[in-house]
């Protein structure tokens, strides 16, 4: 009688364990595509998504092309997120077709107040997507993570909404800190210098002129006359340095600095982030918080 009281119980105990198990939701899969959206998912979502990004370090978004094995984690993909402004130029088409066919893609800027976008003329009528420069308005992309991963599970809606505010909270923190440090630039010394143009917002939110070689899109080669142009504005406003971006090829810029008399002031992350698990002052470059503060002090030493 004892024996098979105890195997009954076992038997019931094994049950409900499993039930447990059961019941534990796997992961939502969410595809996303540059390093910015990525970390901004993972901090939203937690334990509760797998994020597989497609851009990593040094990638430049306007023109990857999607590989077949993107197509793959596209396809399989719950969520899919991107930067969106024509970010992703090249693979608009894709995400396309896949909301067409009833697959849920967004983009993380879609609800940004149009307002609140720049427009360069050079980018023949279209928004400049770098947002992510502007700290305080890139946070404003966090209640779109929430909202979709929210959808896509809702039983974890209030977690990812808790998640994001969170979020939202470091970033002022990180808006008031980058705020403090331009502060230790002159004011006729905030000219930056760089590849392309993807530091307008930058520019906007801490006061700086941006000056760049190439347009707001690296599908624009620079030609002579820009580089020639840019050698001599930068002798005539005394600019201190110039910066490179990981994601830009240097030989341009680095002929400009040396034909222009003045100092590299270091190397830039603007369209991806870096590489994850490397630190510097505690930061990890491969987060976004952590490439804010490495442009920062690269900016604020160059020109201080």
């Amino acid at each position: 009688m004892r024996y098979r009281l105890m195997t009954g119980l076992l038997g019931l105990a094994a049950l409900l364990f499993a039930g447990a198990l059961g019941s534990v939701a796997a992961p939502l899969r969410v595809t996303t595509t540059v390093g910015m959206v990525t970390d901004m998912v993972r901090q939203v979502g937690g334990d509760e998504v797998e994020v597989s990004g497609l851009m990593g370090p040094g990638v430049d978004p306007h023109l990857y092309k999607a590989t077949a094995s993107d197509l793959v984690k596209l396809q399989r993909a719950d969520v899919i997120l991107y930067g969106g402004l024509h970010l992703e130029g090249k693979m608009q088409g894709v995400f396309e077709k896949l909301a067409k066919s009833g697959r849920p893609v967004r983009a993380v800027t879609e609800k940004l107040p149009r307002t609140r976008l720049l427009k360069p003329e050079e980018f023949e009528g279209q928004y400049d997507p770098h947002v992510w420069f502007d700290v305080a308005l890139w946070s404003q992309c966090a209640d779109v993570v929430a909202e979709t991963l929210g959808t896509a599970r809702p039983a974890s809606k209030d977690a990812f909404q808790a998640r994001a505010v969170l979020l939202k909270g470091r970033l002022e923190e990180l808006d008031r800190w980058v705020r403090s440090r331009v502060s230790e630039v002159p004011a006729e010394r905030r000219i930056l210098v760089t590849s392309h143009d993807a530091f307008n917002y930058f520019g906007r939110a801490y006061g700086f002129k941006v000056v760049a070689l190439q347009g707001v899109s690296t599908v624009t080669e620079a030609g002579l006359a820009d580089v020639t142009q840019l050698v001599d504005f930068i002798r005539s406003q005394k600019v201190p340095a110039v910066f490179v971006e990981t994601s830009v090829p240097h030989a341009t810029i680095e002929r400009i600095s040396k034909d222009a008399g003045v100092k590299m002031g270091g190397e830039l992350f603007s369209d991806a982030l870096g590489t994850p698990g490397e630190m510097e002052d505690g930061d990890d470059l491969g987060t976004y918080e952590g490439m804010i503060r490495h442009n920062i002090r690269r900016i604020v030493g160059g020109l201080k």
